[in-house]
This record gives C-alpha cells, sequence and structure tokens, in this order.
C-alpha cells in the first residue's frame, strides 16, 4: 500500500476530517491552558473527578493519537475494515457489493460517504485527496456534513 492512503479508511472516510484528529484536541489543549490558567491545577483535585478529568482532558489533548483505521487505530472490530483485508481489497467502493449493508449503516452517520465513495471512484484517488486536502486547510470535519450535505463529501 502506498503512504496516498495513509489517512484514506476502508470506508472511504478521510481520517484528517475525523473530529477527533481535526478539532477535538485543539479545543482540548485550549480548555485545559485555560484552566491551567485559572489555577485548577492548584485546587481542581479537590473535586470528586477531577484527576480523573484531568488526565483524560491531557490525553485529548495529545495531536493526532489515532494513528488511522490503516494503522489499527478507531473501532477494532470495525466490519468494513475486518471485511476489506479478507477480500484484499484497499477500501470498499472496490467491492462488487458496495454499497453494502454495513456501509449503509455507517451512512447514516456520515450521510456524504456513499456519494463521496462514488465520487472518489469518477475522479480517481489522487484528485479526491487534494479536495480532501482542502477541506482540511479550510478547517471543515464531517461533523459539518451531518446536517448540510456537500454534493462531493
Amino acid at each position: 500500500m502506498t503512504e496516498e492512503w495513509e489517512f484514506v479508511t476502508y470506508c472511504g472516510l478521510y481520517c484528517e476530517l475525523c473530529g477527533a484528529r481535526a478539532r477535538i484536541p485543539q479545543r482540548a489543549k485550549a480548555l485545559y491552558e485555560a484552566m491551567d490558567e485559572e489555577g485548577w491545577t492548584s485546587w481542581g483535585h479537590d473535586i470528586p473527578g477531577f484527576t480523573e478529568f484531568w488526565s483524560f482532558l491531557e490525553k485529548l489533548d495529545a495531536d493526532g493519537s489515532c494513528p488511522g483505521c490503516r494503522a489499527g487505530g478507531g473501532w477494532p472490530d470495525c466490519p468494513m475494515r475486518i471485511c476489506a483485508r479478507e477480500r484484499g481489497m484497499d477500501i470498499c467502493n472496490q467491492c462488487p457489493e458496495f454499497p453494502c449493508a454495513h456501509v449503509e449503516e455507517l451512512a447514516a452517520r456520515y450521510p456524504t460517504l456513499i456519494s463521496g465513495n462514488r465520487h472518489m471512484q469518477a475522479v480517481g484517488l489522487g484528485s479526491w485527496l487534494e479536495q480532501k486536502k482542502e477541506q482540511v486547510r479550510r478547517s471543515v470535519v464531517y461533523a459539518d456534513t451531518r446536517h448540510s450535505v456537500d454534493e462531493h463529501d
């Protein structure tokens, strides 16, 4: 597999557009810094659950902590990853059964998933990746598309 596939998920999403990689770490860092500046590290530990919360917040602040699904990140039992690997495919849209029930189930949460895969098929991986990188540059994440569907994912 080539480097260009590194952040393309088996189901056809792009890891860099995941809020867990693109927004949450920055927001967690900002909250951590604001709370630290306000002195929470001095007195917050007296609040039940604070130590666990603070530790969790520090972990969220770890930029890019998810290596992507191809490197073992994400849901370990992802049926699309398991199926694609068993079939020797780089991505679900290469399968003659696309979109299968697993993809359709995920598309209920990611409404641009199927159209985005079809767009990738039409324009090719290189052009699709350039479009995804432009979305990353504009700070778009998949959560932005859950309520306003863009024709090309």
